[in-house]
């Protein structure tokens, strides 16, 4: 995503606590002749000044690694006032119907309460997720100083392809298997 940005002429910062993402960034830059800082942080406490960005994005990442409690109010700060942040992860409807068995792909049954989501911790996957309901979602957004300005469920086109064992295709053309949202820093 930053290197996208970059190369519209935005000012980007990489982020990401892992070392061996970071070595495949840098390794990109090289060959696409990019360079814009990359930065070893978690998205609930990167090391920059507050105010110094219009834009704080996640596609995945930090949007469903890093706990909304601590990453919300982290990006408030890092966000100059009319700053936006996006960020994509799983839907909170397809969080409630997929089995927490690998491999096994979402059901059109509901599994899991939406009240109370917050941390999923998977028994033969050692990382940890955190998704919420948009009730939260809303409540968390708007107590850090957010305006909600968009929620795009996405969907599939006709004809697209999936390699993704928790969600097939027909499932996610009924239901929003991923959300983005947009937020407007006041």
């Amino acid at each position: 995503m930053s290197a996208w940005l970059a190369r519209r002429g935005a000012l980007a910062v990489g982020v990401d606590p892992t070392p061996g993402q970071l070595r495949i960034a840098r390794e990109f830059q090289d060959e696409f002749e990019l360079s814009f800082p990359l930065l070893r942080a978690t998205g609930e406490h990167v090391p920059l000044r507050d105010g110094a960005f219009d834009l704080v994005i996640s596609e995945y990442g930090a949007a469903v690694w890093a706990d909304p409690y601590r990453r919300i109010p982290e990006a408030a700060r890092l966000l100059r006032p009319g700053g936006e942040l996006v960020f994509l992860g799983n839907s909170a409807l397809l969080m409630m119907c997929v089995p927490d068995q690998d491999g096994i792909p979402a059901t059109d049954r509901l599994l899991r309460p939406q009240f109370g989501m917050h941390r999923f911790e998977w028994p033969d996957d050692p990382t940890v997720e955190f998704h919420l309901g948009h009730g939260d979602w809303i409540r968390l957004l708007r107590e850090n100083g957010f305006a909600i300005e968009d929620l795009i469920e996405l969907r599939p086109p006709a004809g697209a392809r999936s390699d993704y064992a928790f969600v097939t295709n027909e499932w996610a053309r009924r239901w929003p298997c991923e959300e983005v949202w947009r937020a407007r820093h006041q």
